[in-house]
């Protein structure tokens, strides 16, 4: 493979430029493509942008054969800018490599090397078998980033998780008695209805349940209807409920323990919920249990919306990926409930620290979202083939 040496030898000084075009573009299908990657492409003769494409849905064309088909007779002698990879394996749609070779391209750069395992590697060395120049690690964070969930995914076998909740200035996401309607401002509810309609699944526990009787709903549909999860080891969801009510709808998914009994679970079955019930006792081994299940079904983004002690169960298995937090200026002191329940850490060094922070204001309140930091190595999990 071109190690450091012959990047520095082959990159220009336009790469970065066309990269970040093909990571603009990659970004559009965010919500739309998952289980696979959002990938990007620009195609460029003697400087200029002749094509350009990005993969628009899972199992539709991939972004490079829709650049390439942009482009038409163009493409050839030209450079190809994409941000993952390209495959070079039978999916849903024929291998890429075939297509850039056919195409006549001269050059192709790339942001990432896809590590699932029918193509790591393998696309770029067909290419440059072919006598194409192969340039990698453009853009290389940038297009990392942009892919984190794929990635994580793919190293896990498990969803990645963001956690979301509103909150007062002092920290807390309800009142003593529980009540919590409305701590955020309107923009910042549409903020979240758009994070709703972009992943898999919505989660929830049942406490949050039974005090807000949430639809949990993406209001208007984002590109994907997610599966509304609902963590209740008792299956003791009311049958009256919003969401019992609108299972036929869009799917709830009731995750019990081994206490709920065969009537309770039969009972919300027959209101259209699909029961998953999962054996341990430990609440934490079944957090862990479900998040494996969930990346076996092919989910890749899951949005935890709380409470309390549902955040904090996320957080003490160390399992939060990404954290969107909505900061209202009003205090509610007392016994408020706080943001983040659980056992919590002891001393400070051993805090949960934000990367990549993003800061803005929406309506009255502070929006605050970041990531935490992920594990180096955290081995390989087969997965299901993404397309």
């Amino acid at each position: 493979m071109c190690q450091t040496g012959c990047f520095e030898m082959t990159a220009t000084a336009q790469d970065a430029t066309f990269m970040q075009r093909a990571l603009h573009l990659a970004q559009q299908g965010q919500g739309r493509v998952e289980p696979n990657p959002m990938v990007g492409c620009v195609i460029t003769r003697d400087g200029a942008i002749v094509g350009e494409g990005f993969h628009t849905a899972y199992g539709k064309s991939h972004a490079e054969v829709e650049a390439i088909q942009a482009a038409g007779t163009t493409a050839k002698g030209g450079s190809l800018y994409v941000n993952l990879e390209p495959c070079c394996h039978q999916g849903k749609t024929p291998p890429c490599t075939r297509a850039i070779m056919a195409a006549g391209l001269k050059r192709v750069i790339v942001g990432n090397e896809d590590p699932f395992d029918q193509v790591a590697g393998g696309g770029l060395a067909e290419l440059r078998a072919a006598g194409i120049d192969v340039v990698t690690g453009i853009a290389a964070s940038a297009a990392s980033k942009l892919n984190a969930p794929y990635f994580h995914r793919l190293a896990t076998g498990r969803p990645w998780v963001i956690a979301k909740w509103a909150m007062t200035l002092d920290g807390k996401i309800a009142t003593g008695t529980g009540e919590s309607r409305w701590i955020s401002s309107e923009p910042s509810r549409e903020i979240v209805h758009r994070l709703r309609g972009r992943v898999d699944a919505v989660i929830i526990g049942s406490r949050t349940a039974l005090a807000d009787d949430p639809l949990l709903t993406a209001r208007p549909a984002g590109p994907r209807l997610a599966t509304r999860i609902i963590l209740d080891s008792n299956a003791a969801l009311s049958l009256e409920s919003q969401l019992a009510k609108t299972a036929g709808e869009s799917l709830v998914l009731v995750v019990t323990g081994p206490a709920a009994t065969a009537e309770a679970t039969k009972n919300l079955a027959e209101k259209g919920c699909e029961i998953l019930q999962l054996a341990d006792n430990d609440p934490g081994v079944r957090l862990q249990l479900l998040l494996s299940e969930l990346g076996k079904r092919g989910m890749a983004n899951l949005l935890v919306e709380g409470g309390s002690q549902l955040l904090g169960s996320f957080f003490d298995q160390g399992l939060i990926n990404e954290v969107h937090t909505f900061i209202a200026p009003i205090l509610l002191g007392g016994n408020g409930l706080s943001a983040i329940g659980g056992h919590g850490v002891e001393k400070m060094a051993e805090s949960w620290k934000l990367e990549d922070l993003q800061v803005e204001q929406t309506g009255g309140d502070i929006y605050l979202q970041g990531r935490l930091p992920q594990p180096k190595n955290p081995g390989n999990v087969t997965l299901r083939h993404p397309s």
